[in-house]
C-alpha cells in the first residue's frame, strides 16, 4: 500500500492559499474597473450626445426669435391674436355707426314741413349716445310760421320707438341675419299697399336653411324647406317673412297642427314669422263679432324720456340750445336752430339685429341698407342782414 508524505509545511500551504486569494481579488478589482470604465464612457456618451442636442435646440430657438422679432406685422399679429381670444366680448360692444341716418329718416318730417340738416355730431357713449346738429326749420306752406315746424319737431320725440329682433322659421330656428333681404336696392323697406311689412329669406343659400342642422331631437317635427312657398327674386328664389303678422288670416278658433296660427295672446305657430324683442300683440273678440281686434304695444322708446322731462312743458328728450331767424341759399326766411337728441343705447348695438325706427308717420328701416340721405342735409342758414326787418323780427314767418 502506497503512502504520500506532504514534505511541504503548513505555513507554506497557507501562504499558497493566501496568493490564490490576492490573485482573484486583483481579478475581481479589474473586472469591476473596467466595467466602471465602460459605464463612465457610457455616461460620457449620453451627457455629451444631449449636450450637443441642447445646443443645437439652443440655436434654433434663437434663430426663429430672431426671425419672430424681425417680422414687422409683429405688433398688429398680436393685437389680432388678442381680439380673436376676446370676439365675444368685441361683437357684443360693437356699435353700427351707419344707422345714424337712417334713424334721421324716422327723426325729421316729411310733409310739407322741413328740417334740413347742416352739421352734425355723433356721440356713442354707453352712458347714452347723443345726436348734436344745427338745422333750420322750413314751413313750406301757409301759415309759414316756421316756429310750430320746430315745436312740432319736439313734440314728436316721445311717439318715436324702435323694433328689433329675429326672423324664424316654422320650427322657431332662428334664421341666419345674411339669409335674409329686408329693404331693396335705394334702402327702402318692403311693405305692401297696407303697410304691412316683410322680408325675403334666401333659403336655398348655403347655411340659410336652419331645419337642416336643427338640434331639435328625434322626437321634433322637422318641417323641410319644400313646406314654404317660395317666389322669384331678382333670380333668386326666397320665402316671404311677414315682420307685421297677419292677423286675420293666421288667428283660427281650432287652427290644425300644421296651418299658420296666431293666438290671442299674439303667440305664432307653424310659420316663418318676426320674434320681435320690442312689439307685443294682442287680440280681444268683442261681442257680437268673431274677428278680434288686435292691439300692439312697443317697449322700445327711440328717445328715452327722465321723469323730469316728461313732467316738464315740452319735455321730449331732445334739448334746444339756440334758436333766430336766417336766410337759406334761396333766401327764403327759416328758423336756425341747435339740438342735441339722446337715443336708447340699444338701437346702436351690433348684436341688436333688423333694427327698425318707428316715428308717429310709420316705420323706418334703420338697417345697414343703402338710403337716399341727400334730401336731410343743406347748406347752413345765413345770419340776417343789416335792415332785414323779416329776418331780424323776434318772429318767423317764414317768407
Amino acid at each position: 500500500m502506497a503512502r504520500e508524505i506532504n514534505l511541504v509545511p503548513d505555513i507554506k500551504d497557507e501562504m499558497i492559499k493566501t496568493l490564490k486569494l490576492r490573485n482573484l481579488i486583483f481579478f475581481l478589482c479589474a473586472v469591476v474597473a473596467a466595467a466602471s470604465v465602460g459605464v463612465t464612457l457610457i455616461f460620457g456618451l449620453i451627457v455629451g450626445g444631449q449636450n450637443l442636442i441642447i445646443e443645437s435646440k439652443d440655436n434654433t430657438i434663437k434663430l426663429m426669435n430672431d426671425k419672430v422679432v424681425s417680422y414687422t406685422d409683429l405688433n398688429d399679429f398680436i393685437t389680432i391674436k388678442d381680439q380673436l381670444s376676446n370676439i365675444s366680448s368685441l361683437t357684443s360692444d360693437k356699435k353700427v355707426l351707419s344707422r345714424t341716418f337712417n334713424i334721421l329718416t324716422a327723426l325729421l318730417p316729411t310733409g310739407a314741413d322741413t328740417i334740413e340738416i347742416s352739421e352734425l355730431s355723433v356721440d356713442l357713449s354707453d352712458d347714452g349716445p347723443t345726436l348734436s346738429f344745427d338745422a333750420q326749420a322750413d314751413a313750406k306752406n301757409p301759415p309759414y310760421i316756421d316756429y310750430n315746424v320746430l315745436d312740432s319737431f319736439k313734440k314728436s320725440m316721445q311717439y318715436m320707438h324702435y323694433d328689433y329682433g329675429s326672423y324664424v322659421d316654422k320650427n322657431n330656428n332662428v334664421i341666419p341675419a345674411y339669409c335674409i333681404i329686408e329693404s331693396d336696392s335705394k334702402g327702402a323697406f318692403f311693405s305692401d299697399s297696407n303697410k304691412n311689412f316683410y322680408a325675403y329669406w334666401t333659403i336655398n343659400a348655403e347655411g340659410c336653411d336652419p331645419s337642416s342642422n336643427s338640434s331639435a331631437s328625434e322626437t321634433d317635427t322637422i318641417i323641410p324647406n319644400n313646406d314654404y312657398t317660395t317666389e322669384d327674386y331678382e333670380g333668386t328664389q326666397v320665402v316671404r317673412i311677414w315682420r307685421t303678422p297677419q292677423y286675420n288670416e293666421w288667428y283660427k278658433e281650432n287652427p290644425s297642427s300644421t296651418e299658420p296660427y296666431m293666438s290671442l295672446d299674439g303667440t305664432i305657430a307653424n310659420v316663418a314669422h318676426f320674434n320681435s324683442a320690442c312689439i307685443t300683440y294682442t287680440g280681444e273678440i268683442e261681442s257680437g263679432s268673431s274677428t278680434p281686434k288686435w292691439k300692439e304695444d312697443n317697449s322700445c322708446a327711440l328717445v328715452p324720456q327722465s321723469e323730469q322731462e316728461s313732467d316738464s312743458e315740452g319735455g321730449s328728450g331732445i334739448t334746444i340750445s339756440d334758436s333766430s331767424n336766417g336766410r337759406d341759399s334761396s333766401e327764403e326766411l327759416v328758423l336756425r336752430f341747435s339740438a342735441t337728441i339722446r337715443l336708447n343705447p340699444e338701437v346702436y348695438k351690433f348684436d341688436n339685429t333688423h333694427m327698425l325706427a318707428i316715428g308717429p308717420t310709420g316705420r323706418r328701416n334703420v338697417t345697414d341698407s343703402y338710403v337716399q340721405i341727400q334730401s336731410m342735409f343743406g347748406k347752413r342758414a345765413k345770419d340776417c342782414e343789416k335792415g332785414d326787418a323779416a329776418c331780424n323780427a323776434n318772429t318767423n314767418g317764414g317768407q
